[in-house]
């Protein structure tokens, strides 16, 4: 086993996932495994944030932009690690239906990409989802208007 595949299989730790990520894919995965494209189409935009005193915040929407307010989804609250899984204790969101839920996904970490597994449902239906992200570097620094 190479160290890049089992550093990909090891669950996270909360040191190793504080910091910025930025959405690469937001995918639906069907039951055979199959990946088609998720809600926020083919370029969807993205920041997870994970502060080491354990809160968190999420915005993500469609790539080209919200064309309405059910596209931008976005939330906030508390977040830990348990069994190798990330876990959300939403206290706010743009969807009132997470507000107080506690969401919980799959974590695998492979050097600065983060991929995140759980499962939605919609219409009664489970949907698993998988998301992607990308460390942002710490090196990235605002710019200054001139």
């Amino acid at each position: 086993m190479s160290a890049s595949s089992a550093r990909a299989t090891a669950p996270p730790v909360a040191d190793q996932l504080a910091g910025t990520w930025r959405l690469e894919a937001y995918d639906d995965l069907d039951e055979a495994g199959r990946v088609s494209t998720g809600p926020l189409g083919t370029r969807p935009e993205g920041l997870l944030l994970y502060q080491p005193h354990g809160f968190m915040s999420v915005s993500m929407m469609p790539g080209d932009g919200p064309t309405a307010v059910a596209d931008f989804m976005g939330y906030a609250g508390r977040w830990r690690i348990a069994g190798g899984q990330v876990v959300h204790e939403i206290t706010v969101a743009s969807h009132p239906h997470l507000v107080h839920s506690r969401q919980v996904r799959d974590a695998v970490l492979d050097g600065d990409v983060l991929t995140l597994e759980g499962t939605s449902y919609l219409h009664g239906r489970p949907v698993r989802r998988r998301l992607t992200w990308r460390r942002v570097p710490c090196s990235a620094r605002p710019r200054e208007d001139s």
